[in-house]
């Protein structure tokens, strides 16, 4: 569990044991066993309801977890520890902000930490990681902000503290375009000067696939799976006396086992992806689709292909090889394949 750099062996910065989470006796979170590496980017998938959010608040010690450890660095940390007080922070998806200037704000952590030097130059770099002036919005108060000029000033806020970890829970989800554009640039860019360990919830899943060292998928509080394959998440519906699936936006449907419930996520294994309709054999489903968009994974050179057909994005993975046989783009019209048989379900 530990990787080696030029000074000798580095602890991840996050290792979880035996965790469960529970509300009024519901468990909503178990994870038997998770390490995150330092200065890596994580991203959670899955839908609304899932645990995202959950963990994201056990990993900002923000909580005690009902069972298990988290460890930070190697060792056991617990809420609001001092040990992690100003190295771990969370921008949770609805920004909230005290009742006080811009200004005051974004210096409110570094005056808890007994930050020294000029406060004031610190607060001017931050607010322009984010895009914002510092002579426009330094003085402004907290009321005369838009809704993304006020997720980017709690992003600044943050940043300020120079963190070791950065939590985002749908950072961009209720912010105009160049907004949300701002607020990745600035947390990479974080990542990319700070060494800052970037763990971002988001539904914009492409983003997540395009700069994540790792993807976890989340669904009724477990992690399953890779993150790289095709997860459809219910609810089904019969089709057939002997069908179930779902219709798509464009009339298509897709088609899957009977399902352990209505609700039940699918992986969904893409067998080919081919420039003219396949032959479909028994037990084969054909779909047509439109690639949307090519991500090369920077650990393994594979091209990731995000093919949509109707309402659902299908994942295909591809060596440049076979990239180059297809020659697939953004906006070519292309048929998928995928069997019944190999449909796993959790």
């Amino acid at each position: 569990f530990f990787v080696e750099d030029s000074e000798g062996l580095v602890p991840p910065i996050y290792q979880i044991r035996s965790l469960k989470h529970s509300y009024v006796d519901k468990i909503v979170l178990e994870i038997e066993h998770l390490t995150i590496q330092q200065a890596s980017i994580v991203g959670l998938i899955g839908p609304n309801g899932s645990g995202k959010s959950t963990l994201l608040k056990l990993l900002g010690l923000i909580e005690r977890p009902t069972q298990g450890e988290i460890r930070f660095k190697g060792r056991p940390v617990e809420p609001f520890s001092n040990v992690a007080r100003f190295l771990i922070t969370l921008l949770p998806q609805e920004p909230f902000l005290l009742k006080r200037s811009v200004f005051n704000n974004v210096s409110y952590g570094l005056k808890l930490r007994g930050n020294g030097g000029n406060i004031s130059d610190h607060v001017h770099q931050a607010l322009s990681l984010v895009g914002l002036p510092f002579k426009d919005f330094a003085q402004r108060p907290w009321y005369a902000l838009s809704g993304g000029e006020a997720q980017r000033v709690a992003l600044s806020a943050r940043l300020a503290l120079k963190p070791k970890v950065l939590l985002l829970d749908e950072p961009t989800a209720n912010v105009d375009v160049a907004s949300a554009q701002l607020i990745k640039e600035a947390s990479l860019r974080a990542r990319r000067e700070l060494g800052t360990t970037l763990i971002i919830a988001s539904h914009d899943w492409q983003w997540l696939y395009e700069i994540c060292d790792e993807i976890l998928p989340i669904f009724k509080g477990r992690i399953f799976g890779t993150g790289r394959e095709t997860i459809i998440f219910g609810p089904w519906q019969k089709l057939g006396t002997d069908k179930w699936g779902k219709i798509l936006s464009d009339k298509q449907q897709v088609w899957v086992p009977t399902p352990p419930d209505e609700e039940a996520a699918a992986i969904v294994d893409v067998s080919s992806v081919s420039e003219k309709r396949p032959a479909a054999e028994s037990g084969d489903i054909v779909l047509q689709g439109t690639v949307s968009r090519l991500s090369l994974e920077r650990k393994t050179g594979q091209i990731f292909t995000t093919i949509l057909a109707g309402d659902l994005s299908f994942t295909v993975k591809l060596t440049p090889h076979q990239n180059m046989e297809h020659t697939l783009f953004p906006g070519k019209t292309v048929y998928i394949r995928y069997r019944l048989d190999r449909i796993k379900w959790v």
